[in-house]
């Protein structure tokens, strides 16, 4: 597993606070994948009472939580409070007259502001590839679960913007492009943090832009920033995008240039306590030299 730079929070906060009057018209993938994982809920039976939507952006999963579970509460947190604005300010009117908004905090994935053993169903969609520490993440959403809680998520993988990664290599020496996590590495991460029975699968996913700038374009909307801490301390110049376009152009196909996204799908559970003969609780003990 390779080291992933490590990325700017401070820079991370202004891109999406700045990208959230402008994130729902270009975010079609991440409602795309949104829409998919919410349907993977109709096919797990869970009836959570607490909700957490953790990275929650402009609240595109909100509707889709609620209509599955009317009877929830519903706590929406984000990193950029930009975010958070937009999408309370999009909340249908009798929603907020009825005062059923949800509870909406700023804060930190790897530093959740929550009582451990406070929610119920954990839900991430395309949030955690912007935090520098993904096994603190996951004991963080570990430690808020009640036992029996359901934590679901996705996330982008490796070969997420291959095309533009390898276009930009060795252009000025600075990442462009964020690294992401393998699959495998994450399944591991979280039996480490403590989930049981952990499912993770992965899809394709290519677009389609008419140039590079397109592209760009639809990244910077999203909030999609460089945000990694060893990035350029200026905007590059005119001389490493014509390098970047030149190099992406052999890839062009029917007219159009390829991006692909690979999207990681994944849930796994907090574990119900053991109990022993009697209903006890079982409590292991171990000792620095073994059994």
């Amino acid at each position: 597993m390779s080291e992933l730079p490590l990325l700017d929070k401070r820079a991370v906060r202004r891109s999406f606070d700045r990208a959230a009057a402008t994130y729902d018209a270009a975010a079609v993938l991440q409602h795309e994948v949104c829409r998919r994982s919410l349907e993977r809920l109709d096919f797990i039976r869970h009836a959570p009472a607490r909700i957490l939507d953790a990275g929650c952006g402009t609240g595109n999963a909100w509707r889709g939580l609620v209509a599955r579970y009317p009877g929830a509460r519903l706590i929406a947190l984000d990193l950029a409070p930009g975010m958070l604005r937009q999408a309370s300010a999009a909340l249908p009117w009798h929603q907020r007259l009825l005062r059923r908004s949800p509870a909406t905090i700023c804060g930190d994935l790897e530093q959740l502001p929550l009582a451990a053993g406070s929610i119920d169903l954990a839900w991430s969609n395309l949030a955690l590839q912007w935090v520098n520490t993904l096994p603190q993440a996951l004991a963080e959403m570990r430690r808020v679960l009640a036992p029996g809680g359901l934590f679901m998520f996705t996330t982008f993988g490796p070969d997420t913007l291959k095309e533009l990664r390898a276009a930009q290599a060795g252009t000025d020496g600075h990442t462009h492009v964020s690294g992401f996590t393998d699959m495998h590495d994450i399944g591991d991460m979280l039996v480490e943090a403590g989930f049981a029975d952990p499912v993770i699968d992965m899809e394709t996913f290519t677009l389609t832009y008419a140039d590079v700038k397109s592209l760009m374009r639809d990244l910077k909307a999203i909030g999609a920033h460089n945000a990694a801490a060893d990035r350029p301390p200026a905007l590059s110049g005119k001389a490493w995008l014509e390098a970047v376009m030149r190099n992406y152009e052999p890839l062009r196909r029917d007219g159009k240039l390829p991006a692909t996204f690979e999207v990681v799908y994944g849930h796994a559970w907090c574990p119900l306590p053991r109990l022993g003969p009697g209903g006890r609780r079982v409590i292991e003990i171990k000792t620095a030299g073994g059994a």
